[in-house]
């Protein structure tokens, strides 16, 4: 799962990161990357915050994205970021 997120209130968006790390846990979820610099090497620059949670599988991320667990925890986010979450099925 990719996720682009514009912050607009740190301080709020601070107890919604202190909160997912253990709902992405209960759905097998894993951070790949959550935040840091970025840096752009081809088109528009990237201005939002970039975070990649990994899933056993598509179907995880969508169980975990629709799950009252993370409900709860995007109603914390409401108000202080833009976001996109994009679940991308995996193949090597």
């Amino acid at each position: 799962m990719i996720a682009r997120v514009s912050v607009t209130d740190w301080d709020k968006y601070n107890q919604y990161m202190k909160v997912t790390p253990g709902i992405i846990a209960k759905y097998g979820g894993k951070f790949i990357v959550r935040g840091g610099q970025t840096v752009t090497l081809e088109g528009p620059p990237e201005k939002w915050r970039i975070v990649v949670v990994e899933f056993p599988d598509l179907e995880k991320a969508k169980e975990f994205y629709h799950s009252q667990d993370y409900a709860d925890a995007k109603k914390i986010r409401e108000g202080a970021a833009l976001a996109q979450f994009v679940a991308v099925e995996g193949v090597a």
